[in-house]
């Protein structure tokens, strides 16, 4: 099986990917405009493993001043798919088919850092963890984890 030039068995879950795919994934990530709107910034590209951060300002608050949990499950959303998104086929793209997101402490910190994984890679489905941090300074809490289903989407022809 074949992912994003890589054969299953060759893939490893974190390791450096080619500038192709890095440049891939900085223009999708650019084009959406909810992350451009909430200021999020995409850190770490590995195969398989993306990191999003999303610096805290006020008006990504709730009524007691900590980050809201839609901002939290935005950036865990994408963080997850765009970890997938590295394994998939150049000329495909990739829809969020689910997902559960538990959130475990505010979310609170200077930012809030959600990291993507693939557990479970698949021609046509991929399972994904989520995690999301508060982080201020070297203090990093666990504010949310949670499970993600990928589906990569194929050009028609």
């Amino acid at each position: 099986m074949t992912f994003g030039g890589k054969t299953g068995a060759a893939m490893q879950i974190g390791e450096a990917l080619d500038e192709a795919t890095v440049l891939r994934m900085r223009d999708s990530f650019a084009s959406q405009g909810l992350m451009r709107l909430m200021g999020a910034t995409m850190t770490t590209i590995r195969t398989g493993e993306v990191t999003i951060i999303l610096p805290f300002r006020d008006d990504l608050t709730q009524h007691n001043g900590y980050f809201h949990a839609g901002g939290s499950s935005a950036i865990a959303d994408s963080a997850g798919g765009y970890a997938a998104y590295t394994l998939f086929d150049p000329d495909s793209s990739v829809l969020t088919v689910e997902f559960k997101l538990n959130l475990m402490n505010p979310g609170q910190g200077d930012r809030l850092e959600a990291v993507g994984r693939v557990i479970k890679p698949g021609r046509n489905l991929t399972v994904c963890q989520l995690d999301v941090w508060g982080v201020t300074g070297n203090r990093r809490v666990h504010v949310a984890t949670g499970l993600q289903t990928l589906m990569q989407m194929r050009p028609r022809g």
